[in-house]
């Protein structure tokens, strides 16, 4: 493979990932019921409303939930698995392996959504602590409620102890796991990492 191959592959990968990334964060703050009305939320409405109106024409939502999004970003996987094979000099594979890793690129994106998300938090709350301002930014209200779905069971379960959350300690142990557990079932090696976005 030529570098220009490889370059155009890396930027192709940042700018579908970018896009998958606000089509990946729109389903989840749906699922965390999120304020609709937070600036970030609305920025993300509008760049991916176009294509998610769509695919809503023929994929239902359920009680609030908009799987036209969830759907939208396995296509666009699909569609970038095969197009940095392509780049990348390969030769495009069976239907169902770019299912397989579509679904897995999902997955591993929605996973890290959730680990960098509850590093900010954690980052972004101790900014705010040593502060003096308690006054939560837009930004930090939305990190919040996309992450309590995921943090509030933990924390039912490993409270706080003398005032310090230690559930993120925990969350980043189960991803982790879960992360090394889904590499070993499906054998992802760097040539896959390569061509999937979000592993």
């Amino acid at each position: 493979m030529d570098d220009l191959g490889s370059l155009a592959a890396r930027i192709f990968n940042l700018i579908v990932g970018i896009y998958l990334l606000a089509v990946l964060m729109r389903f989840l703050l749906q699922i965390a019921r999120a304020d609709f009305y937070n600036p970030v939320s609305q920025a993300v409405v509008r760049i991916t409303d176009p294509m998610v109106r769509a695919f809503r024409s023929f994929i239902p939502g359920y009680k609030g939930i908009d799987f036209s999004c969830l759907v939208l970003a396995l296509v666009i996987q699909g569609i970038a698995v095969c197009t940095l094979i392509v780049l990348y000099g390969g030769s495009i594979p069976s239907v169902g392996f770019i299912i397989t890793l579509a679904f897995l690129g999902v997955v591993f994106f929605i996973i890290n959504i959730y680990y960098y998300s509850i590093i900010a938090l954690v980052i972004m709350s101790f900014v705010m602590l040593f502060s003096g301002n308690m006054n939560p930014h837009p930004i930090l209200r939305l990190i919040w409620q996309l992450t309590e779905p995921v943090m509030e069971p933990v924390r039912k379960v490993i409270p706080p102890m003398g005032g310090l959350d230690i559930s993120p300690f925990f969350v980043f142990i189960a991803i982790g796991f879960i992360k090394n557990l889904l590499r070993d079932i499906f054998a992802i090696n760097g040539q896959v990492a390569l061509v999937v976005i979000g592993i």
